[in-house]
């Protein structure tokens, strides 16, 4: 087919039954689902029209079912199709004409009619989309009380954080990158910087690491020499954190391929750690530590600002399994403490049986986590933990999902 754009509307269709269907993630079914596609930028097109149709399909499903007689099955070919043609239009500002150039030959041979009349029909009311994506009722269920605030902090993809290597140049980089800061060691960009061109990458002045994602081991303070066992570190961010921190770092991680993006981002960075590949369960340590950071296996719901196929992909049977991994973790990790050690738990989820359930379970005497340790505009729980979630510090851009928490052995 050699209309242009059209690659990048077929690729964008099997990425969406990937996740759809088969329950895949977006970065996984990449792989197959953009194979053939020439160009970078068609291959970014097919992730973002995804990505919008994920981040609103909620909202989509609801137009779609407006101007149809026959509700069409959640599966059905022509309702993705439609998905895509209306992210396009409403999300994309691709014209309606262009829209129905590309988006009708993903039908050839199928129902073309079907799909035409009904988005002409939704052209002409002039629809548009509500100011923040709808959660799918279940996610809405789950997330109770939050779950509106965090659905306007979905309304759009985020910026682009980095965190320094040297925190005493925050003020410095922050002039030089044309960034803000939110945070010592943190500097955030607009979305869509290419991060190989900025200056201070190749020198490995920063990394990128989304705000929230840096306040577990900001936790865990300066290291001074102590040593540290940063559990499923891969791919390290956390572990150039601490490393910069002066800790004395053993990294493990079961995957060798993230532990290989490790590796390659300290050498850029000339920061140094023991890189262990191992399973956390499995893995039997020669000593014990001044500090575990444990930043569990999770269901990953927390990123569903990035990763919007989390809002269709988790579910009870998903949440259920990661819970009882990370039980077994937080086990581990508490036997590998020194007395007097300091034990963080995290996790990148906005769930609360990964996150205050399972601290609750924790039997370390708590080390509750202070105001004055975070950035501005965020403030601990009750119960001296640490949750975050895309709704949070929305005027400067937003973060992450997170719990945290933190013990100390006696």
């Amino acid at each position: 087919m050699d209309i242009p754009g059209f690659p990048a509307r077929k690729g964008a269709l099997k990425l969406l039954d990937a996740v759809l269907r088969r329950g895949e993630t977006l970065d996984v079914a990449a792989h197959g689902a953009l194979q053939g596609i020439k160009g970078a930028a068609d291959k970014a097109l097919a992730r973002a029209l995804a990505g919008e149709a994920l981040r609103w399909l909620t909202d989509l499903d609801a137009l779609i079912d407006s101007a149809t007689r026959q509700v069409l099955p959640d599966d059905a070919k022509p309702r993705s199709v439609l998905r895509l043609m209306l992210a396009g239009w409403l999300r994309l500002e691709t014209p309606p004409h262009a829209v129905i150039a590309t988006g009708l030959e993903l039908l050839s041979g199928g129902p073309r009619r079907l799909a035409h009349g009904v988005f002409s029909t939704l052209v002409k009311r002039g629809v548009t989309l509500p100011a923040a994506p709808s959660l799918p009722p279940e996610v809405a269920a789950r997330w109770g009380e939050r779950a509106g605030a965090i659905a306007a902090g979905l309304a759009v993809p985020p910026p682009l954080d980095l965190s320094l290597r040297d925190a005493d140049a925050t003020a410095e980089w922050a002039e030089r990158l044309g960034g803000q800061s939110l945070a010592l060691g943190h500097v955030r960009l607009p979305r869509g910087t290419a991060v190989e061109n900025l200056e201070g990458f190749g020198e490995g002045a920063w990394w990128v690491q989304d705000l929230a994602a840096s306040l577990p081991a900001r936790l865990l303070g300066a290291g001074t020499g102590r040593k540290v066992l940063d559990l499923c570190a891969a791919p390290g961010g956390k572990t150039l954190q601490l490393a910069a921190a002066g800790w004395q770092v053993t990294a493990l991680d079961l995957s060798a391929k993230r532990l290989a993006r490790l590796e390659e981002n300290l050498k850029r960075t000339g920061l140094s750690a023991s890189v262990v590949q191992g399973d956390a369960l499995g893995w039997q340590a020669d000593r014990q530590f001044d500090a575990v950071l444990l930043d569990a296996p999770c269901t990953a719901t927390g990123t569903c600002r990035r990763h919007p196929d989390v809002l269709h992909r988790i579910g009870p049977r998903q949440i259920a399994e990661m819970t009882e991994l990370q039980a077994q973790m937080l086990t581990r990790a508490a036997g590998w403490l020194k007395p007097g050690g300091t034990l963080v738990y995290a996790v990148c989820s906005l769930e609360s049986a990964e996150g205050e359930e399972q601290a609750a379970r924790v039997a370390l005497p708590q080390d509750p986590i202070r105001a004055e340790e975070l950035p501005a505009g965020l403030a601990p729980t009750s119960e001296g933990w640490l949750r975050t979630d895309p709704g949070l510090l929305a005027e400067a851009g937003g973060l992450d999902g997170f719990f945290i928490a933190r013990w100390r052995k006696d």
